[in-house]
């Protein structure tokens, strides 16, 4: 059994992210209600910058795209010089133990598209802060789907996020309890994590040293369950709620 791997999970920075499609932000975009000069921040934005480039170009957002890793931003810096975008986006390093160099109450959005960057309870406990009333956090973590899960992938799952697997519904239940209303969570279809996976491995076999082998035991992992998953990743939205802040009105007229 291999050790526990630290947050962020480690993920090949040329792989293709999980819910990072234009029309998976687009949704996000909607869910958020962002507009022209709402304020977003792209967290773990990676070397393309996608997301952050859509929301400027589209919908006239003000964009910060943030990273870890600073090679990553060097063509993010570049695409955002060619395209003209350097008045609506700003690229920034920043330390996931330390984002107190990101503005207070500033975003109207965070997104993070498949990366999973804390806990889940760290996530929501990190972000909230940087969020402006009623901002919208739309993240990404792992999630337990269906009835059945073996008990190695349980293990593994639970080990390497430090927690229990939840259910879709469990993480909304989470989410409103860390001060958010809960809003919507997705979840990879079973083509669509085959497809991730298969990217993964491509990528897999080019990268020495101990540092994926914890993926590459999640693919195995998934390649045993014969294409029907029992763990898949969630995306993740909860729009921050203030104290004492009544609950929305009953969708089906109570």
């Amino acid at each position: 059994m291999s050790p526990p791997e630290p947050f962020p999970l480690y993920h090949p920075a040329d792989v293709r992210r999980a819910f990072s499609s234009d029309d998976a932000t687009r949704r996000f975009a909607k869910v958020a209600q962002l507009e022209p000069g709402s304020r977003v921040l792209v967290l773990g934005c990676g070397p393309d910058g996608n997301a952050a480039v859509l929301l400027a170009q589209e919908l006239g957002c003000s964009v910060v795209a943030a990273d870890t890793d600073e090679a990553l931003l060097g063509p993010v810096r570049e695409r955002v010089r060619v395209k003209g975008l350097a008045d609506q986006i700003e690229v920034q390093r920043v330390s996931l133990d330390a984002l107190g160099s990101l503005p207070e109450g500033a975003f109207h959005g965070i997104l993070i598209q498949g990366r999973v960057l804390y806990p889940l309870k760290a996530t929501l406990a990190n972000l909230r802060g940087l969020l402006a009333k009623r901002g919208r956090l739309g993240f990404t973590f792992p999630a337990r789907v269906g009835r059945f899960a073996p008990k190695a992938t349980l293990d593994f799952w639970e080990r390497r996020v430090s927690g229990p697997m939840l259910l879709p519904r469990e993480l909304l239940q989470v989410v409103e309890g860390a001060g958010y209303e809960p809003e919507s969570a997705e979840t990879l279809h079973d083509t669509e994590l085959d497809a991730h996976y298969r990217d993964i491995e491509a990528f897999l076999a080019a990268i020495p040293g101990t540092q994926p082998a914890a993926l590459r035991e999640e693919v195995a992992l998934h390649r045993e369950s014969n294409g029907k998953a029992s763990v898949s990743y969630a995306f993740v939205v909860g729009r921050r709620k203030e104290q004492g802040e009544k609950p929305p009105a009953s969708r089906d007229r109570g």
